[in-house]
């Protein structure tokens, strides 16, 4: 095999960054100054000598960018090679997951390959986290929990996770921060039903009943990041209607909080799809308003509640 002195591009050479980072936590010794320029084995490598990286954080594969990714492999030829450890007799890859699929779904017998020295499954998971950051469209969950294990598995901070893969450290705090909010709320993001910018302002809420509350009327009302910013100011503010919400109404022998009373008009007007009003009155009485703005819209309404009865 032979050895060759190569000038690293921006991927590997932040790998092997990251490797010297975890193996330094280890030393008692100061660290040591490292030069860009690394000597790593590069050669072409049979395909079926490959085993997949068991710390792989991506699970499912889009097929429509691997097969774009194939196409271009077919007109232009792989441009960064992937890179793996020996291991077993044998390679386990490190980085290049995407594109070692689509050179086996395109029939290549070998592939393009660094070689590099990787002792330790810390370091393994780390190259891994960076790779996916760095090269793949995680969302913004994924990213959250990628910047998690490799503070909490690999014992890199904040400011070595920014450094490695170019971002701000306010960056790296704020994805880590999504991870807080509930579960509903990181269901929405990842589907793209709601923004990165408003869940962050839902971050600012003290608890989860309120982040849901401001859920609702984001999906409900289309709100734009601006104005989701403006909701969580009045609501954090001291006459905000949610913190009011240990003031309880009688509600015919029972109780009925505020905040579930226009959790109610929500609901109301989402089944019939205009403006509902819930009013009501200390002795427990109260009236339902429902507005509408045209004869045809009258019928709508009145044949939705009828379908409702029957």
């Amino acid at each position: 095999m032979s050895k060759n002195k190569l000038v690293l591009g921006r991927g590997l050479d932040a790998l092997i960054k990251v490797q010297r980072d975890i193996e330094s936590k280890h030393d008692t010794e100061p660290a040591k100054v490292f030069e860009s320029d690394t000597s790593v084995n590069f050669k072409n490598l049979d395909i079926e000598l490959i085993d997949p990286n068991p710390f792989q954080p991506r699970t499912i594969f889009d097929q429509k960018p691997l097969d774009e990714l194939k196409l271009s492999i077919i007109k232009n030829g792989l441009i960064t090679p992937v890179t793996v450890r020996s291991f077993l007799n044998r390679y386990q890859l490190i980085s290049g997951e995407r594109r070692l699929r689509a050179f086996k779904e395109i029939g290549y017998p070998e592939i393009p390959a660094y070689i590099i020295s990787v002792d330790s499954d810390d370091v393994m998971l780390a190259m891994a986290l960076i790779e996916n950051i760095q090269r793949e469209k995680l969302n913004p969950v994924e990213i959250g929990i990628a910047y998690r294990r490799l503070m909490d598995d690999c014992g890199l901070t904040q400011d070595d996770i920014a450094e490695r893969v170019g971002k701000d450290r306010s960056t790296i705090a704020n994805s880590l921060r999504i991870l807080k909010l509930p579960e509903e709320i990181q269901t929405k993001l990842i589907s793209e039903e709601i923004s990165m910018g408003q869940a962050r302002a839902l971050i600012n809420l003290p608890d989860k009943e309120k982040q849901l509350y401001v859920l609702g009327k984001i999906l409900q009302e289309n709100l734009s990041v601006r104005k989701v910013e403006s909701l969580v100011r009045e609501l954090l503010s001291s006459d905000a209607p949610l913190q009011k919400k240990k003031k309880v109404q009688k509600f015919e022998g029972g109780t009925l909080k505020s905040f579930e009373l226009r959790d109610i008009e929500d609901r109301l007007k989402q089944l019939l799809g205009t403006k509902v009003s819930c009013k009501l009155k200390k002795d427990g009485s109260g009236e339902i308003i429902i507005e509408y703005y045209s004869s045809l819209e009258f019928e709508g309404i009145v044949e939705q509640l009828f379908t409702i009865t029957r």
